[in-house]
């Protein structure tokens, strides 16, 4: 990926910054990487999943 992705955490992440997922959004998809790797390249889900995935996770 060629251009800069404004990341961020979730609000449920703790203080300290370790443990957490990163996401970032951009025209394509929503991207998803591991704070504590960021050696590792990020993965993409498309907006629909990503939209079903937190409905799931918070009990919607």
């Amino acid at each position: 990926m060629s251009t800069e992705l404004d990341w961020f955490k979730s609000s449920y992440s703790g203080s300290g910054g370790d443990n957490c997922v990163e996401v970032a959004v951009d025209a394509e998809a929503v991207r998803v990487r591991d704070s504590k790797d960021l050696g590792r390249d990020s993965f993409a889900v498309g907006s629909d999943a990503w939209v079903a995935f937190a409905a799931h996770v918070s009990g919607s």
